[in-house]
């Protein structure tokens, strides 16, 4: 007999622990999920990633522990006088050695590494927030816009990016602040042209013609449709102008041109062991290997974030 609700032997039936599973794959499968996978292989990625989180969080915790275990960043070490702690060779006491002035070069490049990491966040953000919104305005309108801040873009980038910010600093003065202000203002139009493209792919998309005869406004059609679909491009570019900033940083700070002395940088730490390479190598090589590492993870990293969100690596 057959009864006509009964459910075939080998019908799947999904229990709510199934739904789950299934819910939990499809939320998995998303750009960001795809992009978390397949950076989790790529090992140079994960290991600068590690030595980026080991940076910033040994610069923040400085306050902390520095003072008291390598000493003062400004100070020479204590009962000991100035000639007696110049430029001692590396030791237990001081890893790094010390300088001409009988401070730890360590515990300078610790703090060092404050204001070059910050540095290159700040600056990073500021020219990517300038050449996100350029980038959308020449791309979204197109026309007059688009001719105008490509043009302007153009100019900008006619000139040698580290002479013009020297120019830059050499007008409106030295300092901190101003180095934010230098490179994160020359450093938009890469960025608004990496933008303009990836926004000049999506808006063809029938989603955003959708949203448009629905009557959605050009804010709303740009920060909620186009924007979302064309950052991966951005957060690979961003992640790699980190440590250009940092270097550019480092270059003007070298110069005389950046953290106005005795505030440490790695850049100011190179141009002080500069002359003593030959006797007294470690004041200049650590400070460089210190730049060297941070600069390279953050390419490494970008380098991996570009192959993890690129969809044709999917399947990969």
């Amino acid at each position: 007999m057959k009864y006509p609700h009964a459910i075939p032997a080998d019908a799947h039936i999904q229990t709510p622990a199934h739904a789950a599973s299934s819910s939990d794959s499809a939320a998995s499968r998303t750009l960001w999920g795809d992009a978390w996978g397949r950076l989790k292989k790529n090992k140079l990625a994960i290991i600068a990633a590690i030595w980026i989180v080991f940076i910033v969080i040994v610069a923040l915790s400085a306050d902390l522990w520095v003072p008291q275990v390598l000493g003062d960043p400004n100070a020479t070490a204590a009962g000991v006088s100035m000639a007696d702690a110049s430029r001692l060779p590396p030791s237990l006491q001081h890893p790094f050695g010390t300088d001409t002035l009988g401070r730890d070069v360590l515990s300078r490049v610790i703090y060092g590494a404050r204001v070059s990491l910050t540095v290159g966040v700040v600056a990073t953000g500021i020219s990517t927030a300038i050449g996100l919104v350029m980038g959308a305005l020449a791309a979204y309108y197109g026309g007059i816009w688009d001719t105008i801040i490509m043009r302007l873009a153009d100019i900008f980038l006619a000139f040698p990016y580290t002479l013009f910010v020297i120019a830059m600093i050499a007008v409106i003065g030295n300092g901190i602040q101003n180095v934010f202000i230098a490179i994160g203002i020359l450093g938009w139009p890469s960025i608004a042209r990496v933008f303009r493209s990836a926004i000049l792919s999506v808006k063809q998309n029938d989603y955003v013609d959708a949203a448009r005869a629905m009557g959605a406004s050009d804010a709303r059609i740009i920060v909620r449709h186009i924007f979302p679909n064309s950052v991966a491009s951005i957060v690979v570019y961003a992640t790699m102008n980190i440590g250009g900033a940092i270097l550019t940083e480092s270059a003007l700070s070298f110069l005389g041109m950046g953290v106005v002395p005795p505030d440490p940088s790695w850049g100011t730490l190179i141009q002080d062991g500069q002359q003593y390479l030959q006797t007294q190598p470690w004041l200049m090589i650590l400070p460089g290997l210190a730049i060297l590492s941070t600069v390279l993870a953050f390419t490494l990293l970008g380098d991996g974030l570009r192959d993890a969100l690129d969809v044709k690596m999917k399947d990969a």
